[in-house]
């Protein structure tokens, strides 16, 4: 054998090895950030799903009013806070008025080019929400399934309950500072 082909058998396998160390170092990472970020993934797909058919919204006059903790979770999601508190308006936004104009607004989409149902709805605004939630449903099992497999294929089940209990622990502590 001469030693170009030596040379050249020798730098495959140390690429090789490189190969494995950076995917082996990218699978380490992917399950730490996977099971620390995995607690929000889930609680954003599943307070998200419950907003798009807007389960957290009450209106006078309707029939429906929402669980207040579904409006308190609508409320970390959307706003980052657990109850909206409405400040008064600064003295001098009170005094200023926006300017009349006599321009009309741009005309909206004429009504009879909108697609719609009984209730009104437009059929394609609600098809994107059966698919999005569609989407959150698959984000959950999915977000679920990568937790088992990091159980199930990680040695240190230490770990991974330690990453899983700090990617909760660390938004609940941050609420309860916050209030």
């Amino acid at each position: 054998m001469s030693a170009a082909t030596t040379s050249s058998q020798g730098t495959k396998k140390q690429g090789s090895s490189n190969s494995a160390t950076r995917l082996k170092l990218a699978r380490q990472w992917h399950l730490y950030l996977g099971t620390l970020f995995a607690p929000s993934i889930i609680f954003f797909a599943f307070t998200g799903s419950l907003q798009l058919f807007s389960l957290h919204e009450s209106h006078p006059g309707d029939s429906y009013q929402a669980p207040a903790w579904i409006q308190k979770l609508a409320s970390i999601h959307k706003d980052q806070i657990l109850e909206k508190k409405h400040k008064p308006a600064p003295a001098a936004a009170q005094q200023e008025a926006p300017p009349m104009t006599d321009a009309p607004s741009k005309p909206a989409k004429p009504e009879a080019a909108r697609p719609k149902d009984e209730s009104g709805t437009n059929k394609f605004t609600l098809a994107l929400k059966w698919f999005f939630l569609a989407m959150a449903v698959g984000l959950i099992s999915s977000t679920l399934l990568g937790i088992y497999m990091a159980f199930k294929f990680n040695r240190s089940r230490t770990l991974v309950w330690g990453m899983l209990l700090l990617g909760t622990a660390i938004p609940l502590a941050l609420i309860a500072m916050m209030t």
